[in-house]
């Protein structure tokens, strides 16, 4: 992996290369949510070519980048204060802060309200609560999900093995040895978008790169999944914040 730049007009663009399977013939350029630009390469491609080839697409990045950094213009982060909105598989509920001189309840949704007991009162100590929250429910959902569509894709014989990892540019990732990998950030998010990614990274156990293939495998088993990942950049911001 190495971090270059293009120009474009007055403005630089700085991009990663990322060597990816050696069974990709191409380069391909991604712009992630949050505006960083990845380029993915096979073992061995010139620098020079990629150069050329992201040059070529020198307007189309800058697009994309600027629609990306737009979308986290208006974002502030959380205080960690009754009143605020935590979202959970799609759904939108109210931040209830409750001081208490016992020992701390559980956090707990109760109807539109995510509650959260406290002795100090310190927006740090509610924020590792609802973290914590948040990745027992991400382990007990995605458990779940890969459990049930490991169940329907002819390709997998036993539900692979899965783990939580914070990550800034994606969602999830499938290692070398088929382990399944989800950012607990995505617990957030609609339920549709959270079966794609999950298709998404069990697609990768039959097709380890993003040729024409694993699109073909993805539109079979996953028709809406463009429509997910839409949705799902659209609200990369929010679902990100902590």
């Amino acid at each position: 992996m190495h971090k270059t730049a293009i120009v474009y007009g007055d403005q630089r663009i700085p991009y990663t290369v990322n060597v990816v399977d050696k069974r990709t013939t191409r380069i391909a350029i991604h712009v992630l949510p949050d505006g960083k630009v990845v380029v993915d390469a096979p073992p061995g491609f010139n620098r020079n070519d990629i150069q050329v080839a992201v040059q070529k697409r020198a307007r189309w990045i800058v697009s994309h980048v600027e629609d990306a950094k737009a979308r986290f213009a208006h974002v502030h982060p959380r205080e960690y204060v009754s009143g605020e909105q935590i979202i959970y598989l799609g759904r939108r509920y109210i931040l209830k802060v409750l001081p208490t001189t016992e020992k701390p309840k559980a956090v707990r949704l109760r109807g539109n309200r995510l509650e959260v007991e406290t002795r100090s009162g310190d927006a740090d100590d509610i924020r590792s609560k609802v973290r914590a929250w948040y990745r027992v429910k991400a382990r007990e959902y995605f458990a779940n999900r890969i459990a049930e569509a490991s169940r329907k894709l002819p390709w997998i014989d036993e539900v692979p093995p899965f783990r939580l990892l914070e990550m800034n540019k994606q969602w999830g990732s499938c290692s070398a040895v088929g382990q399944v990998i989800l950012n607990p950030h995505l617990v957030k998010a609609p339920r549709d978008c959270i079966d794609y990614v999950v298709l998404h990274e069990l697609a990768h156990l039959k097709h380890h790169d993003h040729g024409p293939e694993f699109w073909k495998l993805l539109d079979t088993y996953c028709p809406k999944w463009q429509q997910s990942k839409r949705e799902l950049d659209a609200m990369v911001e929010t679902l990100m914040m902590e």
